[in-house]
């Protein structure tokens, strides 16, 4: 006769398996991005340092990759008609704002992403001629902070490192602690520990921008350098949402282990113009740089 403790024994649900921790990412793929991060990475900086035309020409290299990369992305009813309207787009965005100002060549931008999904049609229309305004105000936003007088360099690191430290901060504070989910329907991957930890380093390398910039705030740069991980980490998951929708893994395969252009600046393309409008207005009437 089995008794009643060995029958609710017998009964009783086995206990949840243990969560599997993270897949270390393969050998190949982390050599192949360190080292493209390597061969990159003193190019940009270069550019971004001498600043002047060979600072454009790497801003609109990085437009006409962007902008066709994104009309790969979106499937379109006519992909010539809206890749050729679209780079005119964000070109004619680029020149308007360099000849005119910030204002005009977002008009422009607007414009060009209603012909690109007029041009383009599609049931994605919308979202194709979308990919013009993200660009083209990012890059804006880059190419206006750069462009500041005696300041811009300073600022344009500051919002590069920043998103820069997010990706690092985050990506080592999502493996080594993991956690809950930050969105796993768009980004199974991130968590809200690799949103702390992206945080914490954008502030800290913020600041250190700050300080070696001789800014009159560097305090008010913590909370910047913070704020501006929340901002790429919103850019980065709008780019996600995009390539989940279509069922795509990155944006291109220009930068091997990387993907596309897309796949590195997403966060910067947000992040940017964010803090360019932050410095044109509450930055300046707190003199905070």
């Amino acid at each position: 006769m089995t008794s009643s403790t060995d029958g609710n024994a017998a009964s009783a649900p086995p206990p949840p398996a243990p969560a599997k921790p993270p897949a270390p990412a393969k050998p190949s793929d982390l050599k192949a991005r360190v080292l493209s991060a390597l061969v990159l990475a003193p190019v940009v900086l270069g550019a971004v340092w001498l600043g002047g035309w060979v600072f454009r020409a790497l801003i609109v290299l990085g437009a006409v990759i962007a902008i066709s990369e994104w009309i790969n992305l979106v499937p379109s009813a006519r992909r010539l008609p809206a890749r050729v309207i679209s780079l005119c787009g964000v070109l004619g965005a680029l020149s308007a704002q360099l000849l005119v100002g910030p204002l005009a060549g977002l008009g422009v931008a607007v414009l060009f992403a209603g012909l690109t999904a007029l041009g383009g049609g599609g049931t994605d229309r919308k979202l194709l001629g979308f990919g013009v305004v993200y660009v083209a105000a990012g890059i804006a936003g880059l190419m206006w902070l750069r462009d500041l007088p005696g300041d811009g360099l300073a600022l344009f690191l500051f919002a590069m490192l920043a998103v820069w430290a997010t990706d690092i901060g985050a990506y080592a504070a999502g493996r080594t602690i993991g956690g809950p989910k930050l969105a796993p329907r768009v980004s199974p991957k991130k968590t809200w520990a690799g949103l702390i930890g992206g945080m914490v380093s954008a502030a800290l390398v913020g600041w250190l921008v700050a300080l070696v910039a001789g800014a009159a705030m560097p305090g008010l740069a913590l909370l910047v350098g913070a704020l501006s991980a929340v901002v790429g980490q919103i850019g980065d998951l709008f780019e996600s949402a995009v390539k989940r929708r279509y069922n795509v893994k990155d944006s291109g395969q220009l930068i091997p282990g990387h993907g596309g252009i897309l796949d590195r600046i997403d966060g910067l393309l947000v992040a940017a113009p964010v803090l360019a409008v932050f410095h044109a207005t509450l930055g300046t009437a707190l003199s905070w740089w």
